[in-house]
Protein backbone atom coordinates (compact mmCIF):
# COMPACT_ATOMS: atom_id res chain seq x y z
CA UNK A 1 0.00 0.00 0.00
CA UNK A 2 1.17 3.51 -0.59
CA UNK A 3 1.55 6.21 2.05
CA UNK A 4 -0.65 8.47 2.86
CA UNK A 5 0.40 12.49 3.26
CA UNK A 6 -0.72 12.42 7.09
CA UNK A 7 -3.05 11.43 9.21
CA UNK A 8 -6.06 13.14 9.18
CA UNK A 9 -8.27 14.88 11.44
CA UNK A 10 -11.73 13.04 11.58
CA UNK A 11 -12.85 12.36 14.90
CA UNK A 12 -14.77 14.41 16.90
CA UNK A 13 -15.76 14.65 20.85
CA UNK A 14 -18.72 11.92 20.60
CA UNK A 15 -15.91 9.20 18.93
CA UNK A 16 -13.29 10.33 21.51
CA UNK A 17 -15.54 10.00 24.01
CA UNK A 18 -16.56 6.66 22.79
CA UNK A 19 -13.12 5.63 22.29
CA UNK A 20 -12.49 6.58 26.12
CA UNK A 21 -15.40 4.80 27.68
CA UNK A 22 -15.51 1.58 24.97
CA UNK A 23 -11.57 1.05 26.00
CA UNK A 24 -12.45 1.05 30.05
CA UNK A 25 -15.36 -1.18 29.61
CA UNK A 26 -14.58 -5.12 28.90
CA UNK A 27 -15.49 -7.74 31.21
CA UNK A 28 -14.13 -6.80 34.62
CA UNK A 29 -17.29 -4.75 35.77
CA UNK A 30 -18.88 -8.33 35.59
CA UNK A 31 -16.26 -10.47 37.33
CA UNK A 32 -13.76 -8.84 39.41
CA UNK A 33 -16.15 -7.82 42.36
CA UNK A 34 -16.11 -11.57 43.53
CA UNK A 35 -12.62 -11.36 44.41
CA UNK A 36 -12.66 -7.70 45.70
CA UNK A 37 -15.61 -9.73 47.86
CA UNK A 38 -13.24 -12.21 49.15
CA UNK A 39 -10.67 -9.84 49.61
CA UNK A 40 -12.62 -7.15 52.14
CA UNK A 41 -15.72 -9.53 52.37
CA UNK A 42 -17.77 -6.25 52.95
CA UNK A 43 -20.62 -4.13 51.45
CA UNK A 44 -18.83 -0.88 52.55
CA UNK A 45 -15.63 -1.90 51.82
CA UNK A 46 -16.48 -3.65 48.82
CA UNK A 47 -18.26 -0.07 47.47
CA UNK A 48 -15.08 1.89 49.14
CA UNK A 49 -12.64 -0.21 46.37
CA UNK A 50 -14.58 1.07 43.60
CA UNK A 51 -15.59 4.69 44.37
CA UNK A 52 -11.61 5.59 45.32
CA UNK A 53 -10.54 3.63 42.12
CA UNK A 54 -12.80 6.23 40.06
CA UNK A 55 -11.73 8.81 41.79
CA UNK A 56 -8.59 7.91 40.84
CA UNK A 57 -8.83 7.70 37.69
CA UNK A 58 -10.98 10.49 37.27
CA UNK A 59 -8.56 12.63 38.75
CA UNK A 60 -6.26 11.77 36.80
CA UNK A 61 -7.61 12.28 33.43
CA UNK A 62 -8.69 15.87 34.55
CA UNK A 63 -4.67 16.15 35.15
CA UNK A 64 -3.87 14.86 31.15
CA UNK A 65 -6.44 17.35 29.69
CA UNK A 66 -3.24 19.87 30.38
CA UNK A 67 -0.94 17.35 28.72
CA UNK A 68 -2.84 16.43 26.03
CA UNK A 69 -4.12 20.39 25.24
CA UNK A 70 -0.70 20.99 25.25
CA UNK A 71 0.96 18.21 23.01
CA UNK A 72 -2.36 17.28 20.54
CA UNK A 73 0.11 14.72 18.73
CA UNK A 74 -0.22 10.96 17.70
CA UNK A 75 1.28 9.10 20.96
CA UNK A 76 -0.24 10.90 23.74
CA UNK A 77 1.49 9.46 26.69
CA UNK A 78 4.75 8.73 24.83
CA UNK A 79 4.92 12.15 23.72
CA UNK A 80 4.09 14.16 27.27
CA UNK A 81 6.69 11.67 29.24
CA UNK A 82 9.34 12.68 26.22
CA UNK A 83 8.56 16.22 26.80
CA UNK A 84 9.13 16.25 30.68
CA UNK A 85 11.60 12.97 31.10
CA UNK A 86 13.43 12.47 27.90
CA UNK A 87 13.64 10.08 25.59
CA UNK A 88 14.84 7.35 27.23
CA UNK A 89 12.21 7.41 29.99
CA UNK A 90 9.52 7.61 27.23
CA UNK A 91 11.19 4.47 25.63
CA UNK A 92 10.54 2.66 28.77
CA UNK A 93 7.20 3.89 28.97
CA UNK A 94 6.36 2.52 24.86
CA UNK A 95 8.46 -0.50 25.49
CA UNK A 96 6.18 -1.84 28.40
CA UNK A 97 3.11 -0.54 26.59
CA UNK A 98 4.04 -2.98 23.92
CA UNK A 99 5.05 -6.03 25.68
CA UNK A 100 2.48 -6.29 28.42
CA UNK A 101 0.13 -2.82 29.03
CA UNK A 102 -1.06 -2.77 25.61
CA UNK A 103 -1.20 -5.93 24.17
CA UNK A 104 -1.49 -7.86 27.31
CA UNK A 105 -4.40 -6.33 27.85
CA UNK A 106 -5.73 -7.04 24.36
CA UNK A 107 -4.22 -10.64 24.92
CA UNK A 108 -6.52 -10.59 28.31
CA UNK A 109 -9.90 -9.46 26.62
CA UNK A 110 -9.67 -11.46 23.63
CA UNK A 111 -9.35 -14.41 26.31
CA UNK A 112 -12.72 -13.24 27.84
CA UNK A 113 -14.34 -12.97 24.71
CA UNK A 114 -13.26 -16.56 24.04
CA UNK A 115 -14.41 -17.75 27.44
CA UNK A 116 -17.88 -16.42 26.89
CA UNK A 117 -18.22 -17.35 23.35
CA UNK A 118 -17.92 -21.05 24.54
CA UNK A 119 -20.79 -20.32 26.89
CA UNK A 120 -23.19 -20.36 23.56
CA UNK A 121 -20.64 -22.75 21.56
CA UNK A 122 -18.65 -25.23 23.93
CA UNK A 123 -16.49 -26.07 21.55
CA UNK A 124 -14.61 -23.40 21.44
CA UNK A 125 -13.78 -23.33 25.14
CA UNK A 126 -9.97 -22.93 26.91
CA UNK A 127 -10.63 -25.75 28.56
CA UNK A 128 -8.37 -28.72 28.63
CA UNK A 129 -11.12 -30.85 26.57
CA UNK A 130 -11.01 -28.03 23.78
CA UNK A 131 -7.43 -29.02 23.14
CA UNK A 132 -6.99 -29.26 18.67
CA UNK A 133 -3.33 -30.12 19.18
CA UNK A 134 -0.10 -30.50 20.86
CA UNK A 135 3.41 -29.03 20.01
CA UNK A 136 5.52 -30.98 21.86
CA UNK A 137 4.51 -30.02 25.51
CA UNK A 138 2.75 -27.37 24.18
CA UNK A 139 -1.30 -27.21 23.76
CA UNK A 140 -2.96 -25.09 21.25
CA UNK A 141 -6.71 -24.56 23.00
CA UNK A 142 -9.54 -23.97 20.38
CA UNK A 143 -10.16 -21.04 22.86
CA UNK A 144 -7.05 -19.27 22.08
CA UNK A 145 -7.22 -19.09 18.29
CA UNK A 146 -11.37 -17.66 18.84
CA UNK A 147 -8.94 -15.28 20.93
CA UNK A 148 -6.46 -14.37 18.15
CA UNK A 149 -9.39 -14.72 15.37
CA UNK A 150 -10.74 -11.77 16.98
CA UNK A 151 -7.64 -9.92 17.39
CA UNK A 152 -7.02 -10.08 14.15
CA UNK A 153 -10.53 -9.47 12.61
CA UNK A 154 -10.39 -5.99 14.48
CA UNK A 155 -6.98 -5.50 12.87
CA UNK A 156 -7.53 -5.90 9.49
CA UNK A 157 -10.84 -3.63 10.22
CA UNK A 158 -8.55 -0.76 11.93
CA UNK A 159 -6.49 -1.16 8.56
CA UNK A 160 -9.10 0.73 6.59
CA UNK A 161 -9.28 3.29 8.11
CA UNK A 162 -9.73 5.67 11.54
CA UNK A 163 -13.60 6.02 10.34
CA UNK A 164 -14.34 2.94 10.32
CA UNK A 165 -12.71 1.86 13.96
CA UNK A 166 -14.44 4.84 15.17
CA UNK A 167 -17.72 3.61 13.72
CA UNK A 168 -17.50 0.17 15.44
CA UNK A 169 -16.23 1.75 18.26
CA UNK A 170 -18.90 4.16 18.71
CA UNK A 171 -21.99 1.32 18.16
CA UNK A 172 -20.49 -1.18 20.35
CA UNK A 173 -19.87 0.85 23.16
CA UNK A 174 -23.98 2.37 22.69
CA UNK A 175 -24.67 -1.11 22.59
CA UNK A 176 -23.00 -2.08 25.92
CA UNK A 177 -23.47 1.42 27.95
CA UNK A 178 -27.13 0.49 27.23
CA UNK A 179 -27.20 -2.77 28.19
CA UNK A 180 -24.92 -2.00 31.75
CA UNK A 181 -27.75 0.77 32.47
CA UNK A 182 -30.60 -1.45 31.81
CA UNK A 183 -28.88 -4.52 34.45
CA UNK A 184 -28.74 -1.18 37.00
CA UNK A 185 -32.17 -0.06 36.79
CA UNK A 186 -33.54 -3.80 36.97
CA UNK A 187 -31.23 -5.32 39.67
CA UNK A 188 -31.64 -1.56 42.03
CA UNK A 189 -35.71 -2.35 41.16
CA UNK A 190 -36.08 -5.88 41.58
CA UNK A 191 -34.10 -6.37 44.23
CA UNK A 192 -35.04 -3.12 46.38
CA UNK A 193 -38.20 -5.13 47.62
CA UNK A 194 -35.63 -8.28 48.89
CA UNK A 195 -33.94 -6.20 51.68
CA UNK A 196 -30.80 -8.13 50.78
CA UNK A 197 -29.20 -4.17 50.01
CA UNK A 198 -30.38 -3.65 53.95
CA UNK A 199 -28.56 -6.70 54.77
CA UNK A 200 -25.28 -6.08 53.30
CA UNK A 201 -25.40 -2.86 54.50
CA UNK A 202 -26.25 -3.60 58.15
CA UNK A 203 -22.96 -4.48 59.02
CA UNK A 204 -21.42 -2.58 55.92
CA UNK A 205 -17.67 -1.90 58.07
CA UNK A 206 -17.02 -5.32 59.35
CA UNK A 207 -14.14 -6.73 56.84
CA UNK A 208 -12.67 -10.03 56.35
CA UNK A 209 -10.66 -11.77 54.04
CA UNK A 210 -11.79 -15.12 52.55
CA UNK A 211 -8.80 -16.98 51.16
CA UNK A 212 -7.43 -20.59 50.37
CA UNK A 213 -5.46 -22.22 53.17
CA UNK A 214 -2.99 -24.94 52.27
CA UNK A 215 -5.25 -27.94 52.94
CA UNK A 216 -7.08 -25.88 49.96
CA UNK A 217 -9.76 -25.15 51.98
CA UNK A 218 -11.59 -21.57 52.36
CA UNK A 219 -11.26 -19.74 55.47
CA UNK A 220 -12.41 -16.30 56.75
CA UNK A 221 -10.27 -14.12 59.03
CA UNK A 222 -11.11 -10.43 60.36
CA UNK A 223 -9.32 -7.84 58.97
CA UNK A 224 -8.31 -4.37 60.66
CA UNK A 225 -5.99 -1.72 60.96
CA UNK A 226 -3.26 -1.84 58.37
CA UNK A 227 -4.28 -5.31 57.33
CA UNK A 228 -7.50 -3.87 56.28
CA UNK A 229 -5.59 -0.90 54.29
CA UNK A 230 -2.94 -3.56 52.93
CA UNK A 231 -6.04 -5.86 51.44
CA UNK A 232 -7.99 -2.67 50.21
CA UNK A 233 -4.92 -1.70 48.36
CA UNK A 234 -4.89 -5.44 46.86
CA UNK A 235 -8.55 -5.55 46.42
CA UNK A 236 -8.12 -2.36 44.02
CA UNK A 237 -6.42 -3.95 41.29
CA UNK A 238 -9.44 -5.50 39.89
CA UNK A 239 -11.19 -2.26 40.21
CA UNK A 240 -8.07 -0.42 38.71
CA UNK A 241 -8.09 -2.63 35.70
CA UNK A 242 -11.65 -2.84 34.54
CA UNK A 243 -11.09 1.26 35.22
CA UNK A 244 -7.87 1.73 32.69
CA UNK A 245 -7.24 2.28 29.18
CA UNK A 246 -9.06 5.47 29.66
CA UNK A 247 -5.74 7.36 28.62
CA UNK A 248 -5.75 5.70 25.00
CA UNK A 249 -7.71 8.32 23.77
CA UNK A 250 -4.41 10.37 23.51
CA UNK A 251 -2.59 7.95 21.64
CA UNK A 252 -4.80 9.29 18.85
CA UNK A 253 -4.27 13.02 19.16
CA UNK A 254 -2.76 13.50 15.82
CA UNK A 255 -6.52 11.78 14.03
CA UNK A 256 -9.31 14.11 16.37
CA UNK A 257 -10.57 17.58 15.55
CA UNK A 258 -9.44 20.57 17.70
CA UNK A 259 -7.41 17.69 20.25
CA UNK A 260 -6.82 20.79 22.60
CA UNK A 261 -10.37 20.84 23.23
CA UNK A 262 -11.72 17.86 22.39
CA UNK A 263 -9.30 15.76 24.40
CA UNK A 264 -9.73 17.27 27.80
CA UNK A 265 -13.53 17.00 27.42
CA UNK A 266 -13.53 13.35 26.32
CA UNK A 267 -11.61 12.13 28.85
CA UNK A 268 -13.73 14.12 31.57
CA UNK A 269 -16.63 12.49 30.27
CA UNK A 270 -15.45 9.09 29.26
CA UNK A 271 -14.04 8.16 33.09
CA UNK A 272 -17.28 10.17 34.86
CA UNK A 273 -19.70 7.81 32.72
CA UNK A 274 -17.92 4.76 33.29
CA UNK A 275 -16.98 5.62 37.17
CA UNK A 276 -20.84 6.31 37.62
CA UNK A 277 -21.66 3.19 35.77
CA UNK A 278 -19.71 0.61 37.73
CA UNK A 279 -20.95 2.33 41.23
CA UNK A 280 -24.29 1.62 40.21
CA UNK A 281 -23.62 -1.86 38.74
CA UNK A 282 -22.01 -2.62 42.02
CA UNK A 283 -24.79 -1.02 43.80
CA UNK A 284 -27.25 -3.27 41.82
CA UNK A 285 -25.10 -6.31 42.71
CA UNK A 286 -25.31 -5.68 46.67
CA UNK A 287 -29.19 -4.99 45.84
CA UNK A 288 -29.75 -8.79 44.61
CA UNK A 289 -26.99 -10.96 46.27
CA UNK A 290 -25.38 -10.91 49.76
CA UNK A 291 -21.44 -10.14 49.80
CA UNK A 292 -20.83 -13.21 51.75
CA UNK A 293 -21.96 -17.03 49.81
CA UNK A 294 -20.60 -20.47 49.97
CA UNK A 295 -17.87 -22.18 47.54
CA UNK A 296 -20.19 -24.72 46.77
CA UNK A 297 -21.30 -25.22 43.29
CA UNK A 298 -24.34 -27.04 43.83
CA UNK A 299 -25.68 -24.06 46.22
CA UNK A 300 -27.84 -21.71 44.55
CA UNK A 301 -26.94 -18.06 43.49
CA UNK A 302 -28.05 -16.38 46.20
CA UNK A 303 -26.51 -18.71 48.62
CA UNK A 304 -23.37 -18.29 46.84
CA UNK A 305 -23.39 -14.58 46.75
CA UNK A 306 -20.86 -12.31 45.42
CA UNK A 307 -17.85 -13.78 46.85
CA UNK A 308 -17.95 -17.18 45.07
CA UNK A 309 -20.51 -16.06 42.15
CA UNK A 310 -21.46 -18.84 39.53
CA UNK A 311 -18.77 -20.99 41.87
CA UNK A 312 -15.11 -21.05 40.84
CA UNK A 313 -15.54 -18.04 37.49
CA UNK A 314 -16.97 -15.43 39.80
CA UNK A 315 -19.82 -14.01 37.17
CA UNK A 316 -21.15 -11.67 39.11
CA UNK A 317 -22.76 -10.33 36.84
CA UNK A 318 -24.54 -13.37 35.64
CA UNK A 319 -25.38 -14.45 38.91
CA UNK A 320 -27.23 -11.01 39.13
CA UNK A 321 -28.70 -11.40 35.83
CA UNK A 322 -30.15 -14.62 36.72
CA UNK A 323 -32.40 -13.67 39.92
CA UNK A 324 -33.69 -10.73 37.32
CA UNK A 325 -34.19 -13.07 34.03
CA UNK A 326 -33.72 -16.29 35.32
CA UNK A 327 -31.71 -19.10 33.25
CA UNK A 328 -31.76 -17.04 30.09
CA UNK A 329 -29.75 -14.94 31.79
CA UNK A 330 -26.53 -17.11 31.14
CA UNK A 331 -27.00 -16.91 27.92
CA UNK A 332 -27.77 -12.93 28.17
CA UNK A 333 -24.75 -12.18 30.25
CA UNK A 334 -22.53 -13.79 27.36
CA UNK A 335 -23.68 -11.96 24.48
CA UNK A 336 -23.83 -8.63 26.75
CA UNK A 337 -19.59 -9.61 27.88
CA UNK A 338 -18.75 -10.07 24.10
CA UNK A 339 -20.43 -7.34 22.48
CA UNK A 340 -18.20 -5.38 26.06
CA UNK A 341 -15.16 -7.14 25.41
CA UNK A 342 -15.25 -6.60 21.49
CA UNK A 343 -15.79 -3.08 21.63
CA UNK A 344 -13.46 -2.84 24.25
CA UNK A 345 -10.67 -4.60 22.20
CA UNK A 346 -11.72 -2.66 19.13
CA UNK A 347 -10.49 0.50 20.96
CA UNK A 348 -7.61 -0.89 22.56
CA UNK A 349 -6.41 -1.76 18.74
CA UNK A 350 -7.28 1.17 17.29
CA UNK A 351 -5.42 3.49 19.87
CA UNK A 352 -2.46 1.28 20.69
CA UNK A 353 -1.11 1.61 17.03
CA UNK A 354 -0.69 5.26 17.21
CA UNK A 355 1.58 5.26 20.13
CA UNK A 356 3.82 2.22 18.44
CA UNK A 357 3.57 5.10 15.39
CA UNK A 358 5.11 7.47 17.38
CA UNK A 359 7.72 5.75 19.01
CA UNK A 360 9.28 4.51 15.36
CA UNK A 361 8.90 8.65 14.20
CA UNK A 362 10.92 9.12 17.21
CA UNK A 363 13.87 5.88 15.89
CA UNK A 364 12.33 4.06 19.04
CA UNK A 365 10.40 1.34 16.90
CA UNK A 366 10.99 -0.88 14.31
CA UNK A 367 11.15 1.75 11.39
CA UNK A 368 8.08 0.56 9.16
CA UNK A 369 6.13 1.45 12.25
CA UNK A 370 6.45 4.81 11.61
CA UNK A 371 4.63 4.56 7.86
CA UNK A 372 1.07 5.18 7.39
CA UNK A 373 -0.96 3.32 4.63
CA UNK A 374 -2.98 4.89 1.90
CA UNK A 375 -5.74 5.18 4.21
CA UNK A 376 -3.88 7.17 6.83
CA UNK A 377 -3.24 4.56 9.60
CA UNK A 378 -0.05 2.75 10.99
CA UNK A 379 -0.86 -0.34 9.26
CA UNK A 380 2.38 -1.53 10.15
CA UNK A 381 2.12 -0.41 13.58
CA UNK A 382 -1.01 -2.69 13.93
CA UNK A 383 0.35 -5.09 12.53
CA UNK A 384 3.26 -5.83 14.86
CA UNK A 385 0.66 -4.66 17.59
CA UNK A 386 -1.83 -7.52 16.57
CA UNK A 387 0.30 -10.26 15.84
CA UNK A 388 2.19 -9.66 19.62
CA UNK A 389 -0.66 -10.19 21.25
CA UNK A 390 -1.98 -12.83 19.22
CA UNK A 391 1.87 -14.65 20.51
CA UNK A 392 0.71 -13.19 24.56
CA UNK A 393 -3.10 -15.36 23.67
CA UNK A 394 -0.78 -18.70 23.77
CA UNK A 395 0.93 -17.78 27.02
CA UNK A 396 -1.69 -19.36 29.42
CA UNK A 397 -0.85 -16.51 32.28
CA UNK A 398 -3.97 -14.15 31.34
CA UNK A 399 -4.06 -13.47 35.36
CA UNK A 400 -0.58 -12.42 35.37
CA UNK A 401 -0.58 -9.93 32.15
CA UNK A 402 -3.73 -7.98 33.69
CA UNK A 403 -1.60 -7.75 36.79
CA UNK A 404 1.30 -6.70 35.14
CA UNK A 405 -0.06 -4.31 32.85
CA UNK A 406 -2.10 -2.71 35.71
CA UNK A 407 0.90 -2.22 38.28
CA UNK A 408 3.08 -1.08 35.30
CA UNK A 409 0.20 1.33 34.07
CA UNK A 410 0.34 2.79 37.68
CA UNK A 411 3.53 3.51 37.87
CA UNK A 412 3.90 5.63 34.48
CA UNK A 413 0.53 7.53 35.23
CA UNK A 414 2.57 8.37 38.02
CA UNK A 415 5.56 9.28 36.09
CA UNK A 416 3.03 11.44 33.48
CA UNK A 417 1.33 13.03 36.06
CA UNK A 418 4.76 14.54 37.75
CA UNK A 419 5.64 15.58 34.30
CA UNK A 420 3.20 18.15 34.63
CA UNK A 421 5.22 20.10 37.77
CA UNK A 422 7.93 19.84 35.55
CA UNK A 423 6.97 21.34 32.52
CA UNK A 424 4.72 24.05 34.48
CA UNK A 425 8.40 25.05 36.30
CA UNK A 426 10.53 24.52 32.88
CA UNK A 427 7.74 26.02 30.44
CA UNK A 428 5.83 28.50 32.62
CA UNK A 429 4.90 30.61 29.14
CA UNK A 430 4.15 27.90 26.98
CA UNK A 431 0.00 28.10 25.62
CA UNK A 432 -2.10 25.31 27.64
CA UNK A 433 -5.50 25.67 26.65
CA UNK A 434 -6.82 23.58 29.94
CA UNK A 435 -5.27 23.56 33.01
CA UNK A 436 -5.01 20.39 35.36
CA UNK A 437 -8.38 20.26 37.75
CA UNK A 438 -6.93 21.97 41.45
CA UNK A 439 -3.20 22.14 40.58
CA UNK A 440 -1.03 21.35 42.69
CA UNK A 441 -2.85 19.64 45.36
CA UNK A 442 -4.77 17.36 43.27
CA UNK A 443 -2.17 16.35 40.99
CA UNK A 444 0.20 15.70 44.17
CA UNK A 445 -2.88 13.95 45.70
CA UNK A 446 -3.46 11.48 42.79
CA UNK A 447 0.49 10.47 42.89
CA UNK A 448 0.48 10.11 46.42
CA UNK A 449 -3.05 8.07 46.44
CA UNK A 450 -1.41 5.96 43.71
CA UNK A 451 1.79 5.55 44.98
CA UNK A 452 0.60 3.61 48.25
CA UNK A 453 -1.35 1.55 46.32
CA UNK A 454 1.77 0.60 44.29
CA UNK A 455 3.42 -0.03 48.16
CA UNK A 456 0.26 -2.32 48.85
CA UNK A 457 0.29 -4.49 45.62
CA UNK A 458 4.25 -4.79 45.93
CA UNK A 459 3.67 -6.20 49.64
CA UNK A 460 1.17 -8.45 49.09
CA UNK A 461 1.90 -8.98 45.27
CA UNK A 462 5.15 -9.02 45.26
CA UNK A 463 5.68 -11.87 42.44
CA UNK A 464 3.67 -10.09 39.93
CA UNK A 465 4.88 -6.28 40.97
CA UNK A 466 8.74 -7.52 40.61
CA UNK A 467 8.13 -9.20 37.54
CA UNK A 468 6.42 -5.85 35.94
CA UNK A 469 9.07 -4.25 37.30
CA UNK A 470 11.99 -6.36 35.37
CA UNK A 471 9.91 -6.06 32.19
CA UNK A 472 10.66 -2.49 32.88
CA UNK A 473 14.01 -2.89 33.10
CA UNK A 474 14.82 -5.34 30.14
CA UNK A 475 13.66 -1.72 27.98
CA UNK A 476 17.25 -0.13 29.11
CA UNK A 477 19.48 -2.47 26.74
CA UNK A 478 16.66 -2.25 24.04
CA UNK A 479 16.95 1.70 24.66
CA UNK A 480 20.80 1.23 23.53
CA UNK A 481 20.16 -1.16 20.80
CA UNK A 482 17.74 1.07 19.32
CA UNK A 483 19.55 4.37 19.69
CA UNK A 484 22.85 2.89 18.48
CA UNK A 485 20.78 1.75 15.61
CA UNK A 486 19.16 5.52 14.87
CA UNK A 487 22.93 7.03 15.62
CA UNK A 488 24.77 4.31 12.81
CA UNK A 489 21.58 4.03 10.49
Amino acid sequence: MSESKGMQRRLGLLDATMIVAGSMIGSGIFIVSADIGRTVGSAGWLLMAWVVAGLVTLTAALSYGELAGMMPEAGGQFVYIRRAFGKLTSFLYGWTVFMVIQTGVIAAVGVAFAKYTAVLIPEVGMGDQNILFHIGTFSVKAGQLVSVGVIMLLTVVNLYGVKNGSRLQVIFTSAKLLALLALIVLGIGVGMGNGTLAQNFSDAWSASQTVKNEAGEWVTSSLGGFALVLALGSAMIGSLFSSDAWNNVTFIAGEIKDPSKNIPRSLFLGTLIVTILYVLANVAYLSLLPVHGVPDAAAGVVEQGIQFASYDTDRVGTSAAMLIFGDPAIIMMAVLIMISTFGCNNGLILAGARLFYAMAKDGLFFKKAGALNRHGVPGNALIFQGIWASILCFSGTYGDLIEYATFASLVFYMVTIAGIFVLRKREPDVPRPYKAFGYPVIPALYILVTLFICVCLLIDRTESCVASLIIVAVGLPVYFLFNMRRKTG
